[in-house]
């Protein structure tokens, strides 16, 4: 299968220069958190010693002049998901799971684009402003990797032989742990060429089942498949708290408030939320996210909020929160249920059901209920909150 690669390098960091002029040609490193640990995500480019997933102490203890930004994952996935609708318009087979690396299905697009270059230039005119892309064409995804990241600036590289034009790159390229690429050279086997001369047994008796794969890719055989993303239906919601608050009450009181938001853009056709993803920024502009599943889709709000209470009760913030979002990202039908056998009795559900078909006919909620917020506050105000009763 012929694949197309596009890279952005350094993606996480073009964006933020590009929402913050003033950090270009500065050293500057993006970080993530991993539990209580910090790690490296993005860097500037030129600073030697420094690799992603680096702890972010032994980044500093290399450079220590590097202005630290907290990672923001939902506006850098923002910017990646636009990239790759735009990339969808050039070909419908397009996977990118990773942040600044794509591939595309390049199997039949001879009728739309004659030559390799008439389909470089549409892939480039899908990239936005402000990102320089490699591109990279062979007949697999490591290889198709490997000729963008070392093909010429501003140009695409298209590679015929995979096995000949890898024989001479270092074996460095090989997405191995860096303990084997030591082991590596410790055997002399210092180019991909050298490595690909080994029999597969012989790599796999040395380095377990990692061995085979790399004496695989070492000799241009890539077989992983290409798995393109599903086009499905995302709704977006977020809010901005008057105050930055740590109070885990006032948290999941806007959470739910998203979430009427969120259902009201799609429950009357029948459908329910199968997955939501939670993420809020705190005043020091840390960033937190969490993907919440649900076994069968939830239908309201009501039901949505006893797991996504389960899920931040666990999961604390790591601050003050000053903005919160939610991301439905898989929106189905439910299985069948069967009601009731007295269908007589009103439940809470059937006159939930009639508040809210109050409030459609009459524009506007009718009933309220005192909401316990913040009971210790010192502002009367901050103490309980009305909130309609449907809610």
């Amino acid at each position: 299968m012929k694949l197309l690669c596009v890279l952005l390098p350094h993606f996480p960091l073009r964006c933020e220069v590009l929402r913050r002029h003033d950090l270009a040609g500065r050293a500057v490193a993006v970080a993530y958190s991993l539990g209580s640990r910090r790690r490296l995500l993005d860097f500037t480019p030129g600073l030697e010693g420094l690799e992603r997933d680096m702890p972010l102490p032994q980044a500093l203890s290399r450079h220590g002049g590097l202005e630290i930004l907290h990672a923001d994952m939902p506006h850098y996935w923002r910017i990646w998901n636009g990239v790759l609708d735009a990339l969808e318009k050039v070909s419908p087979l397009v996977e990118g799971t990773v942040l600044g690396e794509a591939y595309l299905g390049c199997d039949g697009l001879g009728l739309l684009y004659p030559d390799d270059d008439a389909l470089t230039a549409m892939v480039r005119e899908a990239v936005p402003p402000g990102f320089e892309a490699g591109i990279g064409i062979a007949g697999g995804k490591f290889p198709a990797c490997l000729a963008a990241a070392t093909g010429p600036s501003g140009g695409c590289r298209a590679i015929g032989n995979e096995t000949d034009w890898l024989r001479d790159l270092s074996c460095d390229l090989l997405p191995v742990s860096p303990k084997i690429k030591a082991r590596l050279h410790d055997f002399g086997l210092h180019t991909m060429g050298k490595v690909a001369e080994i029999p597969l047994f012989k790599l796999e008796a040395q380095f377990g089942p990692e061995g085979r794969r790399l004496g695989e890719l070492a000799a241009g055989c890539d077989s992983t498949p290409l798995c393109p993303r599903q086009s499905e239906e995302i709704i977006e919601e977020s809010t901005s708290l008057p105050s930055p608050s740590a109070s885990l009450d006032v948290i999941l009181m806007a959470v739910e408030s998203l979430l009427y938001r969120a259902f009201a853009r799609f429950n009357h056709q029948g459908l329910g939320m199968r997955s939501v993803e939670l993420w809020s920024r705190t005043s020091l502009d840390e960033h937190w996210q969490k993907l919440v599943h649900f076994k069968e889709p939830a239908m309201n709000c009501r039901s949505a909020m006893v797991r996504v209470r389960q899920v931040m009760e666990c999961c604390l913030q790591p601050g003050p929160v000053e903005e919160l979002g939610i991301r439905l990202v898989r929106i189905g039908r439910p299985a069948g249920q069967q009601d009731n056998i007295f269908t007589d009795v009103r439940s809470d559900e059937k006159l939930l059901d009639d508040i809210r078909q109050l409030e459609l006919k009459m524009g506007a909620p009718q009933l309220y209920k005192m909401k316990e917020v913040e009971p210790w506050s010192r502002i009367p105000e901050r103490r309980y909150v009305l909130t309609p009763l449907g809610r």
